[in-house]
């Protein structure tokens, strides 16, 4: 990835994917946006979403100097789709981040990532910790403290299990018009958006594929493994509003994080805080990637 790549202007808010690559067996589509040798911060979204969660932050922090990473993830937007469950295991995300870190030619990098990408994010800076320079893990903590949360992030994750069921979880979510997956979200401004890419042939089981991946009920009821604590400064954001996540398993992070820890809670916040409160977030990051 070079400066001849299709860039996102500063002030622009249109956002595609510019460039397809293979990394670790996948065809993966990746913006790359800045100066090649500006300090770069790799952008990692959730579900449903796909690089195009982060146009509020992009222009921001490339006018800030930053070189900025952000692509769509396996089964989402225009990567590829792999059939296999297993092949969504976050194990397989984190070797193509590395990938997309090779290929851009990029030593170290500020890792902001969110939901499903936030678990890559954590399992990035867990095991590679030499290639992260800092992690801003919005809405999903450290797997140890999401596994401490106890019953009130269980009840919380109560869609997990019925993402579980091949085919039952597809028509739930996109029969009726999508009517249910309209409510599940809450009716967010971006629905339309999510519907357009998870309406796409193969998308929608894709998608899922992560929760079944990575996400059995085996998973939420069993001790988690230990795993070592995070070794790299880590900034951790909460949002008031989010359904899915329980604050305790995101500030509960200090106890798994042996480096600098700061914890940011947002009020009146949706679960998509690069959504509902850009300016705070982008405000955010230039605070602490200024300070790292």
């Amino acid at each position: 990835m070079g400066d001849s790549v299709g860039r996102l202007g500063a002030t622009s808010h249109r956002f595609r994917p510019t460039e397809r690559f293979e990394a670790n067996g996948v065809a993966l589509a990746v913006t790359d946006h800045g100066p090649n040798d500006a300090p770069a911060v790799l952008m990692i979204h959730g579900w449903p979403d796909t690089a195009h969660l982060w146009r509020h932050q992009v222009p921001v922090l490339v006018e800030a100097g930053y070189r900025v990473l952000a692509p769509d993830l396996r089964g989402f937007g225009d990567s590829e789709k792999p059939e296999a469950v297993e092949a969504y295991r976050v194990k397989e995300s984190v070797a193509d981040m590395l990938g997309i870190l090779d290929n851009a030619r990029v030593d170290s990098v500020h890792v902001v990532a969110h939901d499903w990408g936030a678990a890559v994010g954590w399992a990035l800076a867990l095991g590679a910790p030499d290639r992260v320079r800092t992690l801003t893990a919005l809405s999903v903590g450290h797997p140890n403290s999401f596994g401490a949360a106890g019953l009130r992030q269980l009840q919380k994750s109560w869609y997990m299990l019925l993402f579980q069921f091949e085919g039952i979880a597809e028509e739930f979510l996109a029969g009726h018009s999508w009517a249910r997956f309209r409510a599940f979200v809450g009716n967010h401004p971006e629905t339309d958006h999510w519907i357009e890419s998870l309406s796409r042939p193969g998308a929608l089981t894709a998608s899922l594929n992560w929760y079944r991946a990575n996400a059995h009920p085996s998973r939420l009821i069993a001790p988690p493994p230990p795993l070592r604590t995070c070794r790299v400064p880590v900034l951790g954001m909460w949002s008031s509003r989010d359904f899915a996540l329980s604050e305790e398993q995101m500030s509960g992070c200090q106890d798994y994080v042996d480096a600098e820890w700061e914890y940011l809670r947002i009020e009146d916040a949706s679960h998509w805080i690069p959504l509902d409160a850009p300016d705070r977030l982008n405000q955010a990051l230039l605070d602490w990637l200024g300070r790292h």
